[in-house]
Order: structure tokens, then C-alpha cells, then sequence
């Protein structure tokens, strides 16, 4: 049987406790009636005594205190809501409890943001990972020896786990029980929960809303240079000329500053205007592909579909409700 110790704090999103605690006890009694025993004990556990204190109308009774668990096969960091500094600050304790865990053998695994407490940890050092995608950048900026994977729902490197944001983070909880359980009790628990298995990619979700968040005033002019003429045919040189650098040093500034070159900024841009425009009508491909600036209808498709794992047809099947 796994023991699994499942955080709880102050800040933690209700569902990545819940979704855990439902699926994993869902997948225990699938087994129980295959008369199979058990796969998972779930443990929740706290810093803060056994009745933490929750932020919103919402509680869980934690099962022991970090004091209390001195060894566990498997920790499972969840999400927070709020700023990650200040969840960062709030919970030390756990993090420090996260790498003794680690040291003594125990697989780590974080939902959604969770992945702040890994990397805090130093446990996502040298790997990849993915987080929600509203984190991205600043993890980025926090964490640089970190590849962070955006797009993907989840990661696995030598027992080190994350997901995607929100809900999909209950993929990787599936995946942990088909890898734990086989994949004949995933499929069970997948259709049992109604969740996809497989889907490994979350890029159609994100929302691209620009990479301010730096001191380089000259480069966020660039920034909104292309925000407000992202439709014309603009070239970097021009970009770079209107900012007064060679070509070369302004790729350098901008993507130190925005952690993206120019072009995939730009490219982004165009995207996001592209996908806001399918979710509204059903214009013309050809005509949309045109008003965000693209006049090769190949091209189009090709970016859109790097950047959103959709084509632009399944984009707009989608999220048009017009057309539903």
C-alpha cells in the first residue's frame, strides 16, 4: 500500500484536496471490489495542529503534523490561492518538511501551483516541470535552472511529479494511479471520474495577457509597439530600429527582459488576438488570419497550432458558442 501525505495549509485550494482524497479513495474501492486490497493511505498533513485554520468557508481535519510522519512514499504538494510570495513566506516549515521527505526516499508531486513549494524546495532543480500558466513567467524569473513546460498537463522525471493548472491537475493523480495501480484500474478510475486519460496538453487554456512584469523601460515600449500594431506587416528590424538598438542587442534585452525573442512575442501576440476572434464569430479563416497580420493561410495554421495544441477550426468547435 502507498502512503501518501497530502499538504494542507492555510491558502490550499479546496479541490486539490478533495479531487486527491475522491480519487484516490474511488481507485481503492475499484480494487476492494475486484478483490483486490486497497492501493493508497492518504494522510493529511499539517504544520498547524490538526484543525488548520482555512482562509475561506471551507475545512479539513488533518490527520497528524509534520512531527508526526517521518517517513511516507509519496508528498503531494496542492495549490494555493493568493500571491506566491506570501504562500511562500507562510510555509516554510512545509517546505523544509518536503526536503527531509525527499532526502529519506519519498517521491515528491505538486498540483497546479504547488509547484512553487518543489521548486522552493530546490527539488525541480535541473528538471522539467509544468504549473498553471498564469505562473509561467514568474517562475521563470524565480527559478531559471527550472525548464518549465507550459503546455504540458504533466511531468515525471525520477519520481519528481507536476501538473497543470486547476482541474487538470487531477491528470496527474490518474496517472499516478495508473502507474502505481496498471492501466486497466487507470482506465476504470478514468471512466469512473469522467476524466480524460492522456491528455497531455493544457496550451489551449492559456490566456497570453504580455510579459511586463521588468525594469526595461525601452523594451516595454517595444512590447506595446507591437501590442498596437501587432496587424501590420512589422518587421524586428523595424522594432529594433524604432528602439534605437541594433537588431542583435534588442533580441538580447528583450528576451532577458520577457524571457521570449521578439518574434515569438510578437507571434503570440497575433495568436491571442486570433483566438479571442475565433470564440466570437464564425468569420472566414482566411479573412481572421489576415486582420492578425498573417497572409500565408499555412503559416497560420502552423503557429496557431505550436501555440495553442488546436487548429484554428478546433479552436472555434470548441469555445464558439455561436456555433454550438
Amino acid at each position: 500500500m502507498k502512503e501518501i501525505a497530502l499538504l494542507i495549509y492555510e491558502d490550499t485550494v479546496l479541490s486539490s484536496i478533495a479531487g486527491v482524497l475522491d480519487l484516490l479513495s474511488g481507485t481503492n474501492r475499484i480494487l476492494q471490489q475486484a478483490g483486490a486490497p486497497p492501493a493508497f493511505r492518504v494522510t493529511l498533513v499539517s504544520d498547524k495542529g490538526n484543525n488548520p485554520s482555512m482562509h475561506i468557508p471551507g475545512q479539513f481535519i488533518s490527520n497528524k503534523n509534520l512531527s508526526e510522519v517521518s517517513n511516507t512514499d509519496l508528498v503531494i504538494a496542492p495549490a494555493f490561492y493568493g500571491d506566491a510570495q506570501q504562500a511562500l513566506d507562510k510555509n516554510h516549515a512545509l517546505v523544509n518538511w518536503i526536503i527531509t521527505m525527499h532526502r529519506r526516499g519519498a517521491e515528491v508531486a505538486s498540483l497546479c501551483l504547488g509547484s512553487y513549494f518543489l521548486a522552493e524546495a530546490g527539488l525541480l532543480a535541473g528538471r522539467s516541470c509544468t504549473t498553471h500558466w498564469t505562473a509561467v513567467d514568474d517562475m521563470r524569473r524565480r527559478y531559471p535552472n527550472i525548464d518549465i513546460l507550459p503546455d504540458l498537463v504533466v511531468t515525471d522525471e525520477e519520481g519528481v511529479y507536476t501538473s497543470g493548472g486547476a482541474f487538470s491537475s487531477l491528470n496527474l493523480v490518474l496517472y499516478l494511479v495508473e502507474k502505481f495501480c496498471g492501466r486497466e484500474v487507470g482506465i476504470v478510475a478514468s471512466k469512473m471520474f469522467s476524466i480524460d486519460m492522456d491528455r497531455v496538453n493544457q496550451a489551449h487554456f492559456s490566456m497570453f495577457m504580455g510579459q511586463h512584469q521588468h525594469e526595461d523601460e525601452e523594451i516595454r515600449k517595444a512590447q506595446s509597439y507591437i501590442e498596437e500594431h501587432f496587424h501590420l506587416q512589422i518587421s524586428i528590424e523595424e522594432i529594433a530600429e524604432r528602439s534605437n538598438m541594433s537588431k542583435r542587442n534588442f533580441i538580447r534585452r528583450f528576451k532577458h527582459a520577457t524571457q521570449s525573442t521578439p518574434l515569438e512575442y510578437l507571434q503570440r501576440v497575433k495568436i491571442e488576438s486570433a483566438k479571442k476572434a475565433l470564440e466570437k464569430s464564425g468569420e472566414n479563416i482566411s479573412a481572421l488570419m489576415n486582420n492578425v497580420g498573417y497572409n500565408d493561410l499555412k503559416t497560420f495554421r502552423k503557429v496557431f497550432k505550436r501555440i495553442t495544441g488546436l487548429t484554428p477550426q478546433d479552436y472555434r468547435k470548441k469555445y464558439c458558442r455561436s456555433l454550438n
